[in-house]
């Protein structure tokens, strides 16, 4: 497109910005502001243009040019924005208020980032994927700004051009101004309307929810069936909304690791969690000033993490297992990072039990260790294997040949993550139902691994962070089929039995499940919901391998 001229109105063009300045008259009066054309038949006033080219700003805004950064690495990096955000506030130095802007303007992009290329696309003349990447990007941001945040239009134009002219060019800053100008025009909703209208699209149906919540439509799909079977059919609006909202901070105190720390962050601001006894809810800004954060005492987990670790743990047991969990051996098979893992070594160490967190990823092995740090060390052990071949490992054939194998395993299994969106806001737009193939094979393969390590009267919990059927009861349901000598507990009475009064009726007040009867695979499972618990939608199954003599 190099020499085209600009289109004079309509539609910008799409070429991001790459279109050489057109030099066919120096227009410029005196002062070096540059005098609009007039019409074709010269009937159009010749108005001076805001600005002169020397006082428009060519500097980006900290917290934008942060946002930006962080987008560039999602989409050229593949990168995670919930790891690379922190490290670009910190380089920016950014202050509280500049940091929470920041923090808004990307993660609020990246979420609805499939709505907003719709109506980028309406605004240019060419399929998106014509346009340079980091043209596309700052053009997301400043849909944000303009529907999605409360902006002054003109400061969201202004600004990001500025960005725009700062770190990509002076052409594609002209681009990307007459794009913005364009979509300021109408709101959200009418965008909304338009868009609908244009696609022909059923009010209700996936698709309009898709686009009008931010959600590709196959993830609407699989929300919904899995809201039917969990008897909550009539909620799919307010769990898309859900994934939309910023999460609040939890804040669990690790048992057993040293001093406790959470009376201090109780003293700083955070409240008492009304789910869970030993967690806590902070909204008072940067968490790493409290203490004991720094020291890895005190830890940001999801309370819905706290909660199913906590009932893995837990006191509760069938009556055909000795609740003295002394001397017994727990397995954490996927323990990277080491969230759950944390927190599953301090019970351990509190209780005489003994942990081995396995990982595949020598790097997230490491990172296993350094969450592991402040527990004991004699309560831990960090394994680097295929978490699939767990049986065939010397250390383990001997357990299983002298004990007969791990009285509790965890396998938080690697999953869609479509219960996280709230944390992960580009994975919706990552993930792909093809994604689910690989998944499921994988989960199957950790759950016959698992169970084959599994000592008689041992409990195993299969956890994910998905309300996806096919990765949630469609897997406890194939693996009860395959293993016989595997029988389901109701996993609400683990919860309940560490749960504060509050939590123990929250759990149980649930609408009734899909058709089934009380001893359905679906009722005996616990799924987890942004809108209902405040958590990530998380799933919990319990499964017992009973002694001969049960």
């Amino acid at each position: 497109m190099s020499g085209q001229r600009p289109r004079r109105g309509g539609t910008p063009g799409a070429d991001g910005g790459r279109r050489r300045e057109d030099h066919r008259e120096d227009r410029r009066d005196a002062t070096g502001r540059q005098r609009n054309r007039g019409g074709p038949d010269g009937s159009r006033p010749r108005s001076r243009s805001a600005q002169a080219p020397s006082g428009r700003r060519r500097k980006a805004d900290p917290a934008r040019l942060v946002a930006f950064r962080v987008l560039r690495a999602v989409s050229r990096d593949d990168a995670y924005a919930n790891l690379t955000l922190p490290g670009e506030i910190r380089r920016a130095r950014l202050d509280r208020r500049d940091a929470g802007f920041a923090t808004e303007l990307a993660y609020g992009a990246l979420r609805a980032q499939g709505t907003y290329d719709a109506i980028i696309a309406a605004c240019v003349d060419r399929p998106l994927d014509a346009l340079d990447a980091p043209v596309l990007d700052a053009l997301r941001l400043g849909a944000h700004q303009l529907l999605g945040m409360r902006v002054d239009p003109h400061a969201a134009v202004s600004e990001t051009v500025a960005l725009v002219r700062a770190e990509i060019g002076a052409g594609p800053g002209g681009f990307v101004n007459a794009v913005l100008r364009r979509l300021s025009a109408e709101d959200r909703e009418t965008w909304m309307t338009r868009l609908a209208e244009e696609k022909s699209l059923e009010p209700g149906s996936d698709e309009d929810l898709g686009l009008r919540h931010a959600h590709p439509s196959w993830v609407v799909r699989a929300m919904k069936q899995a809201l039917r079977l969990d008897g909550r059919s009539g909620e799919l609006e307010a769990a898309l909304a859900a994934d939309n909202a910023a999460p609040v901070v939890h804040l669990v105190d690790l048992p057993a690791a040293g001093e406790p720390r959470l009376a201090g962050a109780l003293a700083a601001g955070a409240e008492p969690s009304d789910l869970l006894e030993g967690a806590a809810v902070f909204r008072g800004g940067d968490v790493g000033r409290l203490p004991g954060v720094r020291e890895g005492e005190l830890r940001v987990q999801d309370i819905g993490s706290q909660w199913i670790a906590r009932a893995v743990a837990g006191s509760f047991t069938p009556e055909t297992v000795d609740p003295d969990v002394a001397g017994e051996h727990w397995l954490d098979l996927c323990a990277g990072p080491g969230g759950k893992a944390a927190l599953l070594a301090a019970l351990a160490a509190e209780q005489d039990a003994a942990l081995v967190a396995n990982e595949p990823s020598a790097h997230r092995a490491e990172l296993v260790r350094q969450a592991l740090a402040p527990i004991r060390t004699d309560a831990w052990t960090v394994r680097e294997g295929d978490g699939r071949t767990i049986g065939e490992d010397p250390a383990v054939a001997d357990l299983v040949s002298t004990h007969g194998g791990f009285d509790r395993i965890l396998v938080d299994a690697p999953c869609t993550g479509l219960g996280a969106l709230r944390r992960r806001p580009e994975a919706r737009w990552r993930r792909r139902p093809a994604d689910l193939a690989e998944l499921t094979v994988l989960q199957e393969e950790l759950l016959d691994a698992a169970a084959d390590v599994l000592a008689p009267g041992g409990l195993l919990a299969y956890v994910t962070c998905s309300p996806h059927v096919a990765e949630t009861v469609v897997q406890v349901e194939d693996l009860l089929r395959r293993r016989p000598d595997l029988r389901l507990l109701d996993a609400h009475d683990a919860m309940t039995a560490v749960s504060s009064p509050q939590g123990a009726e929250l759990l149980r007040s649930g609408p009734p499940r899909e058709a089934g009867g009380e001893t359905s695979t679906n009722s005996r499972t616990v799924q987890l919901w942004p809108h209902v618990h405040g958590t990530d939608a998380m799933f919990f199954a319990l499964l017992l391998r009973p002694t001969q003599s049960d």
